[in-house]
């Protein structure tokens, strides 16, 4: 592989977007591509507005690039996997340049975005045994050896996000993201995901399309549908926090935030509030506490010409943290009252927010 890289070119489904440039050690610059400025679209409206400006990112966020593209960056198990496998060719990941970690992401990785030239440092084969898997990545995560099938698992989940073990896996013409157990979480955190999700569901919350894999040694492997791939196509996606250019690790967010951006991008208004307000008042209800800036994204739809929310992901019941990561009216341990205040600051009316409310009740007391 390439060590150092100081010119990418930035692509979305083939078509060039631009260019990130390495200037120094500190400064990194983004320009549109004059095609892309005629007939595409802001890959990150607050921060990127589609002009032919030089962008700097002069608050040295994200080592020096724009939360857009920090998004493309694999982070928990994916960075795990990714330093595991450049150690193993004596490369420190902590010592390379923005642009070359961006450079290492394959096919599977997140979001519409993809960069060149690519750096490959995987083999190309692959086990699918999602026992196997499973075991394995239980081994690299509580820091075992690297076993025989690290480049499978590091194929495959190498540019993942978030903390538990997962890979990426194309059935058919449908990617999937599928999870795994760590010891933390009990052997069948699969189903309570499942189940999270089916509630979700019940509830009227929008949900992508999800499955529980068979296993011969748990209740089952939870999966999902990626919504930022559409047949054989990418779909754009940013998240919340990278929006507004800030870290989803600490907890600096209000759910006003989340409903003040939907304002400003969403083309669909409206529907995209109440569906978020949904969210929130079932995060609150059910006990889902790891709702950070980064567990809410938003999808560019081509057909519609603007930006929607996401469906929602990573619903699962958190039990060990105190407080919940994106406050609800300034409160971090918010009550029915601070989600009832919400829905009047947002100008729903009472009505609507007392049938949201009753019914994520009703289901999940029900359940």
């Amino acid at each position: 592989m390439k060590i150092n890289i100081n010119k990418l070119t930035i692509k979305y489904n083939n078509e060039i977007v631009g260019y990130l440039v390495q200037l120094d050690e500190e400064n990194i610059a983004f320009q549109y591509n004059d095609a892309w400025i005629e007939k595409g679209f802001s890959i990150s409206p607050f921060s990127l507005p589609l002009s032919d400006k030089v962008y700097i990112n002069r608050k040295r966020n994200f080592d020096g690039l724009y939360g857009v593209f920090r998004d493309c960056l694999p982070d928990g198990w994916g960075s795990l996997l990714t330093i595991r496998a450049l150690q193993k060719i004596g490369v420190d990941y902590n010592k390379l340049l923005p642009l070359t970690k961006l450079s290492l992401i394959n096919e599977s990785g997140l979001g519409g975005l993809s960069f060149e030239p690519f750096n490959q440092i995987e083999k190309n084969n692959i086990n699918i045994d999602l026992d196997l898997l499973s075991k394995n990545a239980k081994e690299i995560y509580e820091g075992s050896n690297i076993n025989q099938d690290f480049d499978t698992i590091y194929k495959l989940g190498g540019s993942s996000g978030g903390a538990r073990p997962k890979i990426h896996l194309k059935i058919g013409e449908e990617w999937r993201i599928i999870k795994f157990p760590t010891r933390y979480d009990g052997d069948n955190i699969g189903i309570e995901e499942y189940n999270a999700n089916n509630l979700a569901k019940k509830c009227g919350i929008n949900v992508n399309e999800f499955k529980l894999f068979d296993s011969n040694i748990c209740q089952g492997y939870f999966a999902s549908k990626r919504f930022d791939r559409l047949a054989n196509k990418r779909v754009h996606v940013i998240s919340l926090s990278s929006l507004l250019e800030t870290t989803h690790t600490i907890p600096n967010l209000d759910y006003i935030h989340l409903f003040e951006v939907i304002n400003v991008v969403c083309i669909d208004k409206e529907e995209n509030i109440k569906e978020a307000y949904k969210r929130m008042c079932f995060n609150v209800l059910y006990g889902n506490k790891d709702d950070h800036g980064k567990n809410f994204s938003f999808l560019y739809d081509e057909i519609k010409k603007g930006y929607v929310l996401s469906p929602a992901y990573d619903l699962t019941k958190t039990p060990f943290k105190l407080e919940h990561e994106m406050s609800v009216n300034g409160n971090g341990k918010p009550e029915i009252k601070d989600l009832k205040d919400v829905g009047k600051i947002i100008k729903l009316s009472n009505r609507y927010c007392n049938d949201v409310i009753e019914n994520i009740l009703k289901i999940i007391n029900n359940r």
